[in-house]
């Protein structure tokens, strides 16, 4: 009885980079600087920006306390924490990126959220508020370092 090969290997060559580089090109470095001195040109709005996104992030947190924890005001409040994970750096404040994301991956799970600790969400609500009233930017501060040091550990015992 001869042993008959199960199976044949092709191998496909990775055109990625010809396609992606050929239409795309380098980077044009003056290009970025362009950019960079744009955003640095709105970063005195950054400040009311930050604020108008807590404000959200507080109002979806109430309209939980006034309707209850159901799929949609919590998928509204995971929303607002979210876009907070995503602004906090760019708005200069990586601290805030750092709260929102614990506090996302406190309520990423839907099934989970309906039934998560509204005190530990309040409590990540809360230090956002305080490093953006304080304005305490990194983890670097000794207050901002004590908050997401704890944030973090209570949200790895709620197995999240």
């Amino acid at each position: 009885m001869s042993q008959q090969n199960p199976g044949q290997v092709i191998p496909v060559p990775n055109n990625l980079r010809l396609k992606v580089g050929g239409r795309f090109g380098a980077i044009d470095p003056s290009a970025i600087a362009k950019a960079e001195a744009a955003l640095k040109s709105l970063s005195g709005n950054f400040s009311q920006w930050l604020s108008d996104e807590v404000v959200k992030l507080d109002a979806s947190r109430q309209k939980v306390r006034a309707e209850g924890v159901s799929a949609e005001t919590m998928e509204t409040l995971y929303l607002r924490a979210h876009d907070l994970k995503g602004l906090g750096s760019t708005y200069e404040f990586p601290l805030i990126t750092r709260i929102g994301a614990s506090l996302c991956r406190l309520i990423d799970d839907k099934d989970k959220r309906l039934i998560v600790s509204m005190a530990l969400v309040d409590a990540h609500i809360d230090a956002i508020k305080a490093a953006v009233r304080d304005d305490i930017k990194t983890d670097e501060h000794p207050v901002g370092n004590a908050l997401i040091t704890e944030l973090e550990r209570k949200v790895a015992e709620a197995g999240a």
